[in-house]
This record gives structure tokens, sequence and C-alpha cells, in this order.
């Protein structure tokens, strides 16, 4: 789709806050419930059905991604980001009311989901384009893909962070957090709303089954470099954040929330801070940064299984830092290999491919929470998973020869 360069000014450089703020506020709202994990298994819920309600966000995102990505290109960007902010508030405020209810806090999850599959596929589209030319000329390539990393990584790692210390020193510790985050979009709502458009909606749309259909996600490049990352963002986040604070609950009595809540800000903050470094790491039509994110979630699962058998603090931490690396130099160097494939009219649609397949990640402490039930050491499924993330390595230079 083309750039509607007559619907907003050439001057307004700034356009793109109000979409980083409200990815921000929609991110926050996504990740505010993984510090709590610890909290609702101590209240008395299965660790399989807390793990699943981790999960369960996903069967909200992935629709949003898959639709709300090719939907956005045939009517704008606004129609379909607009509402999203509105979602997650509705979402949080489900989750603030609901945290005796499964059911409840089963659908708010969803909908958070919803919101967050609206933010990445509609969203980063939306960021990108008020990042380039004529709203923003003269910025580098790939500055786009950047903001939109960061603006989701932290707001994934500041919703963590204060969630996690509200739940544990706060009053109300299972509702302040969600309605702190339902404030945030309201306004994040207001403040989109004003956002120029960036795609002219299609005078003679096509039938809407064929604008789901994403031809460059067939390109060699994105099957063999950009799946093989996608795959392990949010299974090496996941791991660091949800499964390594639930095995070091009999560790640390005195604050088991915090600690999970420092955690998963030390993982996002890892890969938030290495996002600047792992944009000028990267290079077109190389596979130095996929590379360099697969290796580190290689040595990240071999040290979470390691820590898994011994249950140290400080392996914890080594951890949490290399797995946040790698899934920070992944999620920039995916969505930067997405810009050089794309065009104009499948950027939403194929940013939308790459996002729901790594949110399947998400899956993964579930289904090691169930294999362990059935007597399956964490040790061992850490093992497998780092041969698993080393077998990744070698497509990419499959992909490189393509």
């Amino acid at each position: 789709m083309a750039v509607a360069t007559a619907l907003a000014p050439r001057t307004d450089t700034r356009a793109w806050w109000a979409v980083s703020a409200a990815m921000f506020a929609i991110a926050w709202g996504g990740n505010e419930f993984t510090p709590l994990l610890v909290m609702y298994k101590q209240e008395g819920l299965p660790v399989t059905t807390v793990d699943l309600l981790l999960f369960e966000y996903v069967l909200g995102i992935v629709p949003a991604l898959l639709i709300g990505g090719p939907l956005s290109d045939r009517y704008g960007r606004r129609p379909l980001m607009r509402p999203a902010p509105l979602i997650a508030a509705a979402g949080s405020l489900l989750l603030a009311f609901g945290s005796h209810s499964v059911p409840m806090l089963s659908v708010g999850r969803v909908l958070c989901g919803v919101a967050l599959g609206l933010a990445m596929a509609v969203g980063s589209s939306w960021l990108k384009e008020l990042s380039q030319a004529p709203f923003a000329p003269g910025t580098a390539q790939g500055t786009g893909a950047r903001r939109s990393a960061m603006s989701l990584t932290g707001g994934f790692a500041v919703g963590a962070g204060v969630a996690g210390v509200l739940a544990q020193w706060a009053p109300l510790p299972d509702t302040l957090a969600y309605l702190i985050n339902a404030a945030l979009c309201v306004g994040a709502a207001a403040w989109v709303a004003r956002t120029p458009e960036t795609a002219a909606p299609q005078p003679n749309p096509t039938r809407l089954r064929d604008d789901l259909k994403v031809p460059a996600a067939g390109h060699r490049r994105f099957r063999f470099i950009v799946l093989p990352v996608a795959l392990w963002l949010f299974t090496s986040a996941a791991t660091a954040y949800a499964i390594m604070p639930t095995l070091m609950m009999p560790k640390v009595h005195g604050a088991p929330i915090a600690f999970s809540a420092l955690i998963t800000v030390i993982t996002l903050g890892c890969g938030f801070a290495i996002q600047s470094v792992a944009r000028r790491i990267d290079r077109p039509g190389t596979i130095r940064g996929a590379t360099l994110a697969l290796t580190l979630v290689t040595c990240g699962m071999v040290v979470a299984g390691a820590n898994s058998a011994q249950l140290t603090l400080w392996l914890t931490v080594v951890t949490a830092v290399v797995l946040g690396a790698g899934y920070g130099i992944g999620l920039v160097a995916g969505l930067q290999e997405i810009e050089r494939i794309a065009t104009p009219a499948d950027l939403a649609g194929l940013t939308a491919v790459f996002y729901a397949v790594s949110y399947l990640g998400f899956a993964v402490p579930a289904i090691m929470a169930a294999l362990h039930d059935l007597r399956f050491g964490y040790p061992s499924m850490f093992t497998a998973l780092a041969l698993a993330a080393a077998a990744c390595l070698a497509l990419l230079a499959r992909g490189r020869r393509g």
C-alpha cells in the first residue's frame, strides 16, 4: 500500500511518539501478569493452570496479529490501532477484579493479547511509516524497527517491574497494578487518536481472504533466517522470567514476587539495552544479528539447565542476562530483516507472521510444567532446548546462501 503522503504535515517529525506510547502501555499490560505468576501459585492455583494463563493471551495475540495487519493494509492504521489501548484497559480491569476467578483471568488475558497483537502488527507498521519520509525525512534506515522493538520491550520491562513491586509491598496486591495500567491505556488511547494516518484505505479492496495471504512469507531469508530466530524470542524470555522464578521459589522466601519482578526486569532490561547495539551489529545481506542471537539463546539454555539443577541466585541472574540479550538482538534482527524483505503492501502482514511465530514460545513453560509432572527433569529439558536452538543455527547458513 502506498504511503499516504497527503494525510499529514511533512514537518510532523514527532508523530511517532503517540504510537510508541500506546505500544508501551499495551506491552505494560501484556507483561504485568508475568511477575504475578508466583503470587497466583502461592495463592493455591496449580502451576500448570497459572502457566496456561500466561500462554492464553497468545490466543488473543495470534488472531489479532494475522488479521489486524492485513486489515490495516486495507483500511489504514488508525481504525485498527485506536481501539487497541482501550481493549488492553478492559483486559486489565478484568484481571484486577477477577483474581479469584480463573474464567475472568482467562478472558482478561485474551483481551490483553488482542490489544498486544494489534500493537505489534499495526502499531509496528504505523511507527515504521512515521519514522521515515515524509513524516521524518532523513531518518536512518531501521529506525522504525528499533523504535518499535524498544517501545514494546520497555513496556514489558516497566510493567513487570511495577507490578511485582506493588504486589509484594503495596496494598491491593491483586488489583492495584492492573488499575494503574488501565488508566495509562486510556490516556494513550486519547493521544494516539490525534496521530496522522500513514496508509490510505484501499478504494477497491480485494477479497479479505486474499488480503490475509502474505506472499513475502515464502521469501528464502524469511524462512531460513527470520523464522528460526522468531521461534526463540519468547521461548528465551519465558524461560528466564516465568520458569526460573518458579523454580527459585523455595530459595527466596522473603520476597518471591519481587524477585520474580527483578528477574523479569533484568531479562527485558538487557534486551532493551542491547537493541541500540543490535541495530549496528546487523547488516543487510549478512546473518550477523541472527547468528549472535541464536548463539546467546543456546548458551542461555545451557546455563538454565545448570541452574535448574543447582538453583543459585547468581546463575538465575546470568540466565536472565544471556537470554535477555539473545531476545533483544533477535527481535531487532528479525524486524530489520522484515523491513528489507517486505513491500509497503505486506509489511504489516509479514510483521504479523513474525510475531505470531515468536509468541508460540509462551507455551513452553506450560509444556515443561506438564512434562515435569510426568517425571521429566528440568535439566534434561533445557538440554533438549539448547540442542534445538543450536540446530536452528544451521538453518541460518542456508538462508544466507539464498
